[in-house]
């Protein structure tokens, strides 16, 4: 069977305190608790307290529950010290997991600060801090940073080496046990005397490990004769880079002259011969196969003795692109084709412009297409909407079979010719593709000739019957 927890349990387990009341705060929950424990001992002379003098109620912070911030409002108390040789007279109790002397954080929480610390040093642990919801500045995260205790041994591979408190400045030694790789102490300085007062008070390192100062190795002779001295890894690459540039720079004269022969030699020696590297595959696209047909196609034809023209009209093309791909090379057609943009700015729009082409009978305006275009996609896109719709479609045939006047020269904007009759100035009514006739009178026309009306009449009719006008222009 569960048993069921308190609130004891889960916020201060294994601690002596009792609850009495938990409140919801805007910064987050603050929690009343009274210490149950025993009574404390005195600091001082470590006397267990007999007699209580008080109580007060102090704050600390404990560990984050969840993202929400805690604060324990502790009550505790305040004892006599009954010995009379201690010199402290009054004492507060300790909780024991729970608070410490002179802090305002529990004992969790500063053990949760002094990891980030250790991990992070000042600002990016005050960083990380303010991301946890925890209260801490980096000033208090280094306050909680403690120097580790320094063994009464020398370990027994010590490095030795300096670093700078303040380069060019100050600097100081740091000693590392090399086997384990932590730090062991710190030196206030790097002289001799005082790397030799530690050697002295922690005996026991047989091998140093240093770099090149003579101090370190003065200190080692006198305070540890026996050890083995050492340089490590990368003073010995140091030292070595070293020479080989010293060595470098006294005989260059030698090696220059070396290199002068050695490129001498060289300039003899035949090249080997070039490596010819397979081409490069181009890819199926639709364009470098039809290119890749089209020129089988043409050569096919030429080899039989067709003529330019033959050929141009047995495929359909024209006699330039027939000469084209006479006179060229397939590869330099293939490259060509593949470096082709097939796709124009109008592309994305070329099924909204068809289906409003159809829907419209082919009377629209290229303008209007434009500004439609324009609010549907990019600016870009619309410059050449002028240019690709058609702007010289058909309109539907007339099936009264239509007369009209003789037309003397083509409307403005249309692509055919046309020509106008004085009689039809009255009626403002145009046919293109017509001959040119000079005398009035009715004409017969095709009945699959266009009409345009290019006035403001909204009417435009040979036989007398009113019909909607037809407009289309180009600009």
């Amino acid at each position: 069977m569960a048993t069921s927890k308190t609130v004891e349990d889960v916020l201060f387990p294994g601690i002596g305190v009792r609850v009495e009341r938990v409140s919801d705060a805007s910064g987050g929950l603050v929690v009343e608790a009274v210490s149950t424990g025993r009574p404390g001992r005195c600091p001082e002379c470590r006397m267990q307290a007999r007699r209580v003098h008080s109580s007060y109620q102090r704050s600390v912070d404990q560990r984050p529950l969840g993202s929400r911030r805690v604060v324990v409002r502790l009550r505790v108390r305040r004892y006599f010290c009954d010995r009379g040789s201690c010199s402290r007279r009054t004492f507060v109790e300790q909780v024991g997991g729970l608070t410490e002397r002179h802090r305002r954080s529990s004992v969790g929480l500063t053990g949760r600060l002094r990891s980030i610390a250790v991990e992070l040093c000042d600002r990016p642990a005050a960083r990380l801090c303010h991301r946890l919801r925890l209260t801490a500045g980096r000033t208090r995260l280094l306050s909680l940073l403690k120097a580790p205790a320094v063994p009464d041994s020398a370990p027994r591979v010590l490095g030795v080496d300096e670093f700078a408190f303040r380069k060019g400045c100050t600097y100081g030694t740091v000693l590392v046990d090399v086997e384990a790789g932590r730090d062991v102490d710190v030196l206030p300085d790097r002289t001799s005397e005082t790397f030799a007062a530690w050697l002295t008070e922690h005996p026991g390192a047989e091998i140093i490990c240093r770099d090149r100062a003579t101090a370190y190795t003065k200190a080692a002779k006198e305070a540890a004769p026996g050890a083995l001295e050492i340089a490590d890894r990368w003073h010995l690459l140091q030292n070595l880079s070293a020479a080989v540039e010293k060595t470098c720079h006294q005989h260059r004269n030698c090696l220059r002259k070396h290199t002068e022969e050695e490129t001498e030699t060289a300039t003899n020696v035949p090249e080997p011969p070039p490596m010819l590297l397979p081409p490069a595959e181009l890819p199926r696209t639709q364009i470098i196969e039809r290119t890749r047909h089209r020129y089988e196609d043409v050569h096919r034809l030429l080899e039989k003795g067709w003529t330019i023209s033959a050929i141009a009209r047995r495929l359909n093309l024209d006699r330039k692109t027939v000469r084209r791909f006479r006179d060229t090379d397939l590869d330099q057609l293939l490259v060509s084709a593949r470096d082709r943009r097939p796709n124009g700015v109008l592309e994305p729009f070329k099924g909204y412009l068809n289906a409003r082409f159809t829907e419209a009978q082919g009377q629209v305006s290229g303008t209007r297409l434009f500004l439609e275009i324009r609010e549907r996609g990019t600016p870009a896109a619309a410059r050449s909407s002028a240019s690709t719709s058609p702007s010289c479609a058909r309109a539907p045939p007339n099936p009264s079979g239509p007369t009209s006047p003789a037309l003397g020269r083509s409307p403005r904007g249309s692509c055919a010719r046309a020509t106008r009759s004085p009689t039809a100035r009255r009626s403002g009514c145009f046919r293109s593709g017509s001959p040119a006739r000079t005398s009035p009178g009715p004409a017969t026309w095709p009945a699959r000739s266009p009409i345009w009306c290019v006035t403001g009449a909204d009417t435009c009719s040979s036989s007398g019957s009113a019909r909607p006008s037809r407009t289309l222009r180009s600009r």
